[in-house]
């Protein structure tokens, strides 16, 4: 197994999934501003850290599934049916309407920046789920496997793709603000492209099992 593709396959999926606006990169740009690049670095190295852990626990759970078929081939259709409506409602259905997540960050310090991370991405247990079901995926088409050297690679990649992310928006941000992505529109079409690659992914995936 390629190590380095594996990287850039944990990369991607992890970059990917911080792009839409949300608690993690907002805060990581209201620190950056309010504060300067470097408390942002620190928050979003914070949070990085807690991907780390939560990509491991992914990656033991997808592994736990791969020995289990019928319920992997169970969860891919169930994924593959709530991600087409995902898609459908984010591409067609979403209201049109501005976006603008307001967070305060009074605490100062680097130190407190870096445990506001760790606080902030423990309680956002979506890359778990999500990093589950893409290793699974994955491991499907035989892109990944879950040996040692596979599972530090694949968590290397995703804390890495998280942190650029996050330094995109700590360092671009008052750039991106101002820009057309920043409404809800456009970002809900985003989402839902996000969504329909992973619906695509899925039932190229679940074909390949007949």
């Amino acid at each position: 197994m390629n190590i380095t593709f594996i990287f850039i396959l944990g990369f991607v999926i992890a970059l990917v999934g911080v792009i839409p606006p949300g608690l993690l990169n907002m805060t990581a740009a209201k620190v950056s501003i309010k504060d300067g690049h470097t408390r942002g670095l620190v928050f979003a190295t914070g949070v990085c850290i807690i991907v780390i852990v939560q990509t491991i626990i992914a990656m033991e759970f997808a592994r736990y599934l791969s020995r289990n078929p019928d319920v992997v081939d169970i969860l891919q259709r169930v994924a593959f049916v709530i991600f087409v409506l995902l898609t459908i409602y984010f591409l067609l259905l979403a209201k049109k309407k501005d976006s603008r997540p307001n967070v305060e960050t009074n605490v100062k310090s680097k130190k407190s920046r870096f445990f506001q991370g760790i606080l902030l991405s423990s309680l956002n247990i979506f890359p778990i789920p999500y990093q589950a079901y893409m290793s699974i995926t994955f491991a499907a088409f035989g892109w990944l496997a879950f040996d040692a050297t596979s599972i530090f690679a694949y968590v290397a990649g995703a804390a890495m793709g998280t942190f650029v992310m996050l330094y995109i928006y700590v360092f671009f941000f008052e750039k991106i603000k101002s820009k057309k992505i920043k409404s809800q529109k456009n970002m809900n079409f985003i989402i839902g492209g996000i969504t329909g690659v992973i619906s695509i992914i899925t039932l190229i995936s679940i074909i390949k099992e007949w």
